[in-house]
């Protein structure tokens, strides 16, 4: 069986995924509406509305939604922006 050959144009990518390695997580509350934690997640971390949805919904389901992956440095000031808007988040590792 022939080894395979590995691409240097990619070889350096597994050491990124391992440098971000923080998530922001956003908490469920009983006071916001889905359509501000929608617009809020869309204007603050920069998803698509649809990935906002989803994440809303399961925030609400599960108690608890991971938002985004990244370096700390990354995350902070949109988990900052978050608790501005009196949302619940946290960054953890």
């Amino acid at each position: 069986m022939e080894k395979p050959q590995i691409n240097p144009q990619y070889e350096g990518e597994a050491e990124v995924l391992e440098d971000s390695g923080c998530s922001l997580l956003l908490h469920n509350d009983d006071v916001h509406t889905f359509d501000y934690v929608i617009k809020s997640l869309v204007d603050i971390c920069r998803i698509t509305n649809e990935q906002a949805e989803q994440c809303a919904i399961l925030v609400h389901c599960h108690g608890k939604c991971t938002i985004k992956h990244g370096s700390y440095e990354t995350l902070l000031p949109m988990h900052t922006a978050l608790l501005d808007k009196q949302l619940t988040s946290e960054i953890i590792q």
